[in-house]
């Protein structure tokens, strides 16, 4: 069997609840041998730190761009104490998951843009200070992530769900981020991510789930079937060989070859994986 790292599931997500310990079993007798939990707020930095140890996995401490209307100066002293408290925990791979949005209308007004740059760059100076690579969220701001990167360099990291542009995925490349494919590469109609996850080096690509958001084709609904009462399916990591199918074959490549590669990649890319 391959075997997988998932670079990225919220499994402390209350959408777990019910089942979390058969989300865990399921991943590992699907061959996904380590999950990155990254944290969302300061409210469950230790969340993710006791699972991650509970299940074997690896986590991230940071403060997502969609929780920065509700986040204080006191949250970026909590994440700087915590890094701090847990620097000699191997399990503490990146800060995480930080970054901007671009896509929700609400965190876009002047204000609620500024504070998010405001979380991010701090962020990234956490970042630096500590020496750890940061895995961010990259949604209609990968531009703006650059720029960032470049006045605040950090040790590298991972582009999570990435969907930009060749030219944008490059530039992550040259600063040491690999790039996350996920769910979004199953649907047919996702032609120019699949003409990007086949045109890119192997060596930029890691795989995740994003569990339980980015389902893949087989777990969507639309719209109209949610509005009749059909329920969004949840993604989870034992997805993640399936996903990864529909890389191997844009790239012509057997599935074990693409698991040690992008395994090999998240360790790069968050080295205390090793």
């Amino acid at each position: 069997m391959s075997m997988w790292i998932d670079s990225h599931a919220h499994l402390d997500a209350a959408e777990f609840d019910v089942d979390r310990a058969g989300v865990h079993l399921r991943a590992r007798a699907s061959g996904v041998m380590a999950c990155v939990i990254p944290a969302v707020a300061a409210a469950n930095f230790d969340a993710v730190r006791l699972l991650a140890h509970a299940q074997d996995d690896a986590y991230a401490l940071g403060i997502h761009p969609l929780f920065t209307p509700q986040a204080t100066p006191s949250h970026l002293a909590e994440l700087d104490a915590a890094l701090h408290a847990h620097r000699h925990d191997p399990r503490l791979v990146a800060v995480g998951e930080i970054g901007l949005d671009g896509f929700v209308p609400e965190l876009n007004t002047p204000e609620a843009l500024a504070k998010q740059q405001l979380f991010y760059k701090a962020q990234l100076k956490l970042a630096q200070q500590h020496q750890l690579p940061v895995i961010l969220h990259v949604r209609r701001s990968a531009d703006w992530l650059l720029k960032g990167l470049r006045d605040t360099p950090v040790v590298g990291g991972i582009a999570h769900a990435f969907n930009g542009s060749l030219q944008q995925a490059q530039a992550f490349i040259a600063l040491g981020f690999k790039l996350g494919f996920g769910g979004a590469l199953t649907f047919e109609r996702a032609l120019q991510l699949r003409r990007l996850a086949a045109e890119l080096p192997l060596s930029a690509i890691v795989l995740e789930t994003d569990a339980p958001d980015i389902a893949p084709h087989w777990l969507y609904t639309t719209a109209e079937q949610r509005a009749a009462g059909q329920p969004q399916g949840r993604n989870e990591p034992a997805e993640l060989p399936r996903i990864a199918q529909v890389l191997a074959d844009v790239r012509g490549l057997t599935l074990d070859a693409l698991a040690a590669a992008t395994s090999a990649n998240t360790r790069i890319a968050l080295p205390r994986l090793q």
